[in-house]
């Protein structure tokens, strides 16, 4: 391996990492500085070279190219007809690169289908179908007449990408979705829509690729396609749904370690895509999305460890792809496609998406608002500049071994295939990820910001907590096990709900918009660190409390143990018991407003330990007091605090009469 090779890969991790950091930093979407990561990496390294475009390429096959392959570093990769004779056509850089993208996007989507649960169904399925198949439909058609207008690409080619731009990016639109937090229904529509989408978009790539690369009739055009369509939709789903019910027997009877879980998942994944795609090609993306939503929805065995896995796979995939293939792009392959590029990427964004989601979704049930936030959310993804990469190269293979005038005019557009896909890329993932959230905020869709805080738990003194912060405007929910307490909480107009929060209703049903952050609350020291941990991965942990545990302040550690806890609320002597037996002494929860006049230190002189400030809301901001945290609130805070039921000086003078009087009936 040659240095610039070795440099190159050292460069990914570090870079995604970074992109991922800094996206996640300042609230931007990560896939951006991914692809801008990757896109500079590339241009450094054809710098390096010295060549016009394709360094990093170069370095690739001169790594693995036999010695008298090694004579093209001041001018260009070799084509095939420019490689050794005894060099094999596998060897070249695009074909070892395209079956490894293939791997991490079934991986990808395979974590998107273990997210689709079927209850979510009844509230979005219809707009979902409509979307996935009518809107298809029209994003198609309109894509391809867009092609040709703008990207003058012939009638073949149109078609193609046509196709390849059906497509969404889940990988653009779960983490926007997070971001956002929509409110339930048309979060749903977009989670389904971005991911199912996907392998049917590819699947449609497909067929239009053997239809326009048919050199027989338009009969014979028409069988092939019929045969792979029937054969994809069959082989896909038969072996996805085979491949599921074999890992829950398996699972079920105890038959895999759980330390050889992880990874046996991910083996029979792969395996499971790649003889799918032998059988038939491209089924392998139907397949695995099929087997992900397969083992999200059976209720025989339990496979969180499994979907937290690939999340962080996922979360790595993504991050090496993105910078991957935005570094075999070339400056002067952009500047190709120039301005034509830009009015298409703006056909898509305010003409084609648009049309496909209100068209599409007649009769749907969908709101006139709900429809116009969806049709400004269809950024493209991975999937796209996958399955464009590899369609502009088998268009170039399959012209090299077909004498037809066809494909030969599809060849000519090919090498702009991926550069228009590129733009539309960057356009759609820049466009909507900046403009999504603000759109969805003044469609009264979101909450300018998630501070709400979902409470598990709703004993008799945290209802009153809730109900203050509820006054203040933000979301409040209680979640609790037991009747009577959720009852008191909506007697004082508190929304509340009995369940378990650590329920699938909880996570997957309940409308969480404008929800933020989760307080566990209950007098279960146990359930409030599963809580924190189940709501850790929606939330983040940033965003996770709980009480106290009953044993902090002992010399012994005999409760949950310190890692499995989430961040500790208010102070450590705050324990459930605690707060209890404050409440029965009458303490109550108040709101006190600092000024210039009355500052912070009045409020602690005036107070003293007797207060236990819980909340703070500074400019619509609010913040949750944590053990140990020191808090500096200046004039205009808010502070909500459980303060006793007298002042302190006024208790301590009424002391002082009542002493003064017994000593002077005493002389």
């Amino acid at each position: 391996m040659n240095q610039e090779l070795f440099i190159y890969l050292a460069s990914i991790l570090p870079l995604g990492v970074a992109a991922q950091w800094l996206a996640w930093r300042f609230r931007l979407p990560s896939i951006l500085l991914l692809l801008a990561f990757g896109f500079a990496l590339g241009q450094a390294f054809n710098y390096a070279y010295g060549v016009r475009g394709g360094g990093v390429d170069l370095a690739i096959s001169q790594a693995l190219l036999p010695e008298e392959g090694h004579n093209h570093t001041s001018e260009e990769i070799p084509d095939a007809e420019d490689l050794p004779e005894h060099t094999d056509q596998a060897m070249r850089p695009e074909l070892l690169l395209f079956p490894l993208v293939s791997l991490a996007v079934a991986v990808i989507l395979f974590e998107g289908g273990m997210t689709l649960k079927l209850s979510e169904l009844k509230e979005s399925g219809r707009p979902v179908l409509q979307l996935c198949t009518l809107g298809a439909l029209i994003t198609w058609g309109l894509t391809c007449i867009a092609c040709m207008v703008t990207l003058n690409f012939g009638w073949r080619t149109s078609l193609l990408l046509g196709a390849v731009l059906v497509v969404t990016g889940p990988t653009v639109i779960a983490p926007l979705l997070r971001h956002i937090r929509p409110v339930k229904r048309v979060g749903s529509v977009a989670k389904w829509e971005g991911i199912v989408i996907d392998p049917i978009g590819a699947v449609l790539a497909v067929l239009v690729f053997i239809a326009v690369a048919e050199t027989g009739s338009a009969e014979e055009a028409l069988a092939n396609v019929s045969a792979a369509l029937v054969k994809t939709v069959v082989v896909g789903g038969v072996l996805g749904l085979v491949t599921g019910w074999l890992l829950v027997q398996l699972l079920s009877r105890f038959l895999i370690p759980d330390f050889l879980q992880n990874v046996f998942f991910l083996a029979v994944l792969l395996a499971a895509f790649a003889v799918s795609n032998i059988l038939q090609k491209e089924s392998g993306l139907v397949t695995v999305t099929v087997l992900g939503f397969y083992l999200g929805n059976q209720k025989r065995v339990a496979v969180h460890d499994v979907m937290h896995f690939k999340e962080n796979l996922q979360v790595l995939l993504i991050s090496t792809l993105f910078i991957v293939m935005a570094s075999r792009i070339d400056m002067a392959d952009l500047t190709s496609v120039g301005y034509k590029g830009l009015l298409f990427l703006g056909a898509l964004i305010l003409v084609i998406r648009p049309a496909s989601v209100f068209l599409g979704t007649m009769g749907s049930g969908l709101t006139t608002r709900e429809q116009l936030f969806l049709s400004f959310l269809a950024p493209r993804g991975i999937v796209a500049a996958a399955v464009a990469s590899i369609f502009a190269l088998e268009v170039a293979i399959e012209a090299g071994h077909v004498d037809s005038p066809e494909l030969q005019q599809m060849m000519l557009d090919a090498p702009q295939i991926v550069p228009a896909t590129f733009i539309v890329i960057v356009g759609t993932v820049a466009i909507y990820g900046l403009g999504a959230g603000p759109l969805a905020r003044y469609l009264d869709l979101a909450a300018p910001k998630p501070q709400g805080v979902l409470f598990a738990g709703a004993p008799a003194w945290a209802v009153p907590i809730a109900n203050a912060l509820k006054a203040e405007g933000f979301a409040t929910l209680m979640v609790d096990t037991n009747y009577d307490n959720t009852a008191r909480a909506r007697n004082m107009g508190v929304p509340a709900v009995c369940a378990s929060v650590l329920s699938e209703y909880v996570q997957e049903e309940l409308d969480l918009a404008g929800i933020g952050r989760m307080v566990a609350v209950t007098a279960n020291d146990e359930v409030n660190a599963l809580a924190a941990q189940e709501m850790s991965h929606l939330f983040g942990r940033k965003e996770v409390y709980q009480l106290p545990p009953w044993d902090v302040r002992e010399g012994r550690r005999a409760s949950v143990r310190e890692h499995l806890q989430a961040r500790m609320l208010w102070g450590e002597k705050y324990t459930y018991a605690f707060l209890n037996r404050r409440h029965n002494e009458k303490f109550q929860v108040k709101k006190t407003v600092l000024t210039e006049e009355f500052t912070y230190q009045d409020y602690r002189d005036r107070y003293g330990d007797a207060a236990i400030l819980m909340f703070m809301v500074v400019d619509s901001e609010l913040s949750i007091v944590v053990g140990g945290g020191e808090i500096k609130p200046t004039a205009g805070a808010k502070l909500i605090a459980l303060v006793p039921p007298e002042e302190p000086k006024k208790k301590e003078e009424a002391k002082k009469k009542k002493e003064a009087a017994k000593d002077s009936s005493t002389d």
